[in-house]
C-alpha cells in the first residue's frame, strides 16, 4: 500500500498549544508524512510554510469552522495556498433535519465553487449525529445529495461511522470517487461506553478500512485520536506504528 499517512493535529492539541513548531518536529520524527491542521499556532502563512519545508512535512488538510468559511473565505484560501494545503475541510455543522441539510448544502456549494476556482478542494467531515435517519435516509446522505460532488468532497471519519452502527467500508464504497481523505481512528468499549483508542488497540478493522481506502482512490489516511490514558504524543506514535504494521501485514 502506498497511501501516505497524516496526523490530525487536534489529537495532540495539548502539545501544539505549548510549542506548535516543536510539535510538528516531533510528528515528523515519528514518521508521519503530513499533518491536517486544526489551527496554525498563531504562525503566519510564510512562517508555517518554512517550518513545513524544513521538516519535509506536507499539508494534507485544514479543518476550518463554517463561520470562518462563510465570513472570511478569501483569507482562508490565501493562507492555505501559501502553505501548500489542497484540502479545506468543514469539520462540523449542526444537522437535525432536512431543512438544515439544504441550508448547509447551499453554503458548501458556494464555498466549494470558490475554492475550486482557486485550485483548492472543499470537504465535509462527519461525526455521528449526521447518521440520524429521516425518511429512511441518513442526514449525511441528504447533505451529499444536495451538494455538488465537484465542489464538496467527503472526508469520512470511519470511527464515527462505526460508532453510529454503520459499516465504514460499505459507506466509503458508496461514495467512491468522492472520498479523498479518511480519518483512521480505533474504538474500544469500556463499561459500555464507546471511545477512541490507539489504532490497532481497538475493535475496528483498521486493516480492511485502509485497504478499501486505497481501492476507492483515497489520497490520505489521517490518524486521529480523542481519548487518551497517557501522553498524547506517545499515543499517536503508537497509532502510526500500528497502522504501518497493519498495512504491511505484520499484524
Amino acid at each position: 500500500m502506498s497511501l501516505p499517512i497524516g496526523l490530525q493535529l487536534f489529537s495532540i492539541k495539548d502539545e501544539t498549544a505549548k510549542d506548535f513548531a516543536g510539535t510538528l518536529k516531533k510528528v515528523a520524527e515519528i514518521g508521519y508524512e503530513g499533518v491536517e491542521f486544526a489551527g496554525y499556532g498563531g504562525l503566519k502563512s510564510h512562517e508555517l510554510k518554512a517550518v513545513m519545508q524544513d521538516l519535509n512535512l506536507k499539508a494534507c488538510g485544514s479543518h476550518v469552522g463554517l463561520n470562518e468559511l462563510v465570513n472570511d473565505l478569501a483569507a482562508v484560501i490565501d493562507y492555505n495556498l501559501e502553505i501548500g494545503n489542497p484540502y479545506i475541510i468543514c469539520p462540523w455543522s449542526e444537522l437535525n433535519n432536512i431543512k438544515e441539510c439544504e441550508e448547509l448544502a447551499l453554503k458548501l456549494n458556494t464555498i466549494g465553487e470558490k475554492c475550486k476556482k482557486e485550485g483548492l478542494i472543499l470537504g465535509y467531515h462527519n461525526h455521528n449525529h449526521e447518521f440520524k435517519q429521516i425518511n429512511s435516509k441518513y442526514l449525511l446522505d441528504i447533505l451529499y445529495e444536495e451538494t455538488k460532488s465537484e465542489y464538496v468532497k467527503a472526508e469520512i471519519d470511519t470511527y464515527w461511522v462505526e460508532y453510529s452502527g454503520v459499516n465504514a467500508i460499505e459507506y466509503m464504497k458508496k461514495y467512491t470517487g468522492r472520498v479523498e481523505l479518511v480519518h483512521m481512528k480505533d474504538m474500544e468499549i469500556v463499561n459500555g461506553e464507546k471511545r477512541s483508542t490507539e489504532i490497532g488497540n481497538g475493535i475496528i478493522d483498521i486493516k480492511a478500512i485502509a485497504a478499501e481506502a486505497e481501492n476507492i482512490g483515497v489520497k490520505w489516511l489521517i490518524v486521529e485520536q480523542e481519548y487518551f490514558r497517557g501522553s498524547t504524543i506517545e499515543s499517536v506514535k503508537l497509532g502510526y506504528e500500528n497502522l504501518k504494521k497493519l498495512i504491511r501485514g505484520e499484524r
